[in-house]
């Protein structure tokens, strides 16, 4: 299982899928560092959908059993108008052995990730960035802010949607801003709550999601035109307002958001890095390479898909450029349907906020066909000759 060609990684941000990554390559027998800008754990968001292939993704390093003993399992999600009236229930398309979706806070995933790179290991620079990336022949020299200099056979960008790794690979990128901003707000989950819960109203769409046998998260997307900024001791004022011109479960949510610092707000930005995702023996993986909507729940999931992937890749002693190839030609077209079906749900909701939806529009069997198509296979053999 060695790969004579990749021995010592880089991971360049220690979110969801730069943990994964180190966990993944550890597994294959490769030693991978991560370097983190933060200097401390601060996790971003409150919980945190995971279809199937989220959960089959994780499996592959032994974590998707601890996700599903700790969030909150269920087939799907029951549908209400945005005053409260029951129009239907649906359930998600699934895979043998794992729920429609998983909910869980992103802290304890974070922390089932971090738990297992510790476990192995893995050396954690914490508080730094890169400052310079140089592709060399016998690899990439890095420099990093805390002063170290190194020669690795392979660096990832796993650093997020604002990615430093893909600036200095590639430059700025435009990332589209869709007209959109997401709320969220952890609340105490009612029995009754067992499934998730969208409502529809005219200005807006609102969710119960949830995410263990206690917690569930709010979710609420919104028009918020020209990206404003709000005030963050007044966040918890601006959400209640968009909950105004809702009714049932979502109306007797209201008075419970007090806490201004509890509310997680922010604009919807989305992206596809054309392909190449990488420049000589860096690649870009994650949000840094396709940054998504929310609307379909899959942008962790495509994220740790990403580097279940490369690791399956790298584990066939593999030349680098060769590797990436392969990795463009499995991962590229999956990453850009969530992103571009994600950005029709978008374009359609404002149409729907307008009064300008087209009726024969059918968006549940949209969402429940991109869903399904990505509970098809992610990994399948290399081909190597």
């Amino acid at each position: 299982m060695t790969n004579q060609f990749v021995k010592k990684v880089l991971i360049v941000g220690g979110g969801i899928s730069g943990l994964a990554a180190a966990a993944a390559l550890h597994k294959i027998g490769i030693d991978a560092e991560i370097v983190e800008k933060e200097l401390e754990w601060n996790v971003y968001g409150v919980g945190i959908i995971q279809p199937p292939n989220a959960l089959r993704a994780l499996n592959e390093i032994g974590l998707a059993d601890a996700c599903m003993k700790q969030g909150y399992s269920y087939p799907g999600f029951d549908y209400y108008t945005g005053k409260g009236h029951f129009m239907f229930q649906g359930d998600s398309p699934s895979i043998e052995g794992y729920p429609g979706v998983n909910g869980i806070s992103r802290r304890k995933l974070h922390d089932f990730l971090l738990e297992a790179v510790e476990k192995i290991g893995t050396k954690i620079y914490m508080g730094s960035t890169v400052n310079r990336i140089e592709n060399i022949s016998n690899g990439v020299k890095v420099e990093l802010s805390n002063g170290i200099s190194a020669v690795y056979d392979l660096v990832i960008g796993a650093d997020g949607a604002n990615s430093k790794v893909r600036k200095l690979l590639f430059g700025d990128i435009v990332q589209k801003y869709s007209g959109q901003g997401v709320w969220r707000y952890t609340l105490p989950r009612p029995k009754e709550v067992d499934r998730g819960l969208f409502y529809y109203g005219q200005k807006a769409k609102a969710g119960l999601v949830p995410m263990s046998k206690d917690e569930m998260y709010l979710l609420v997307t919104t028009h918020e035109p020209g990206n404003s900024r709000f005030l963050n001791d007044q966040l918890h004022v601006l959400l209640k307002e968009r909950l105004t011109e809702f009714g049932g479960a979502i109306a007797d949510t209201a008075n419970q958001i007090t806490d201004p610092k509890q509310v997680v707000y922010r604009p919807i930005f989305t992206h596809m890095l054309p392909k190449p995702w990488y420049k000589g023996n860096v690649l870009l993986v994650g949000d840094a390479a396709h940054g998504t909507a929310p609307h379909l729940g899959q942008g962790a999931s495509i994220a740790i898909e990403d580097v279940i992937v490369l690791a399956d890749i790298l584990k066939n002693n593999l030349k680098v450029e060769e590797s990436f190839k392969i990795f463009m030609e499995k991962r590229y077209e999956r990453c850009r349907l969530i992103v571009d079906n994600s950005d029709q749900l978008v374009e359609w909701e404002l149409l729907t906020w307008s009064g300008q939806m087209k009726e024969d529009v059918n968006v549940g069997k949209f969402v429940y066909e991109t869903l399904a198509k990505m509970n098809e296979p992610f990994l399948s053999e290399v081909n190597t000759l």
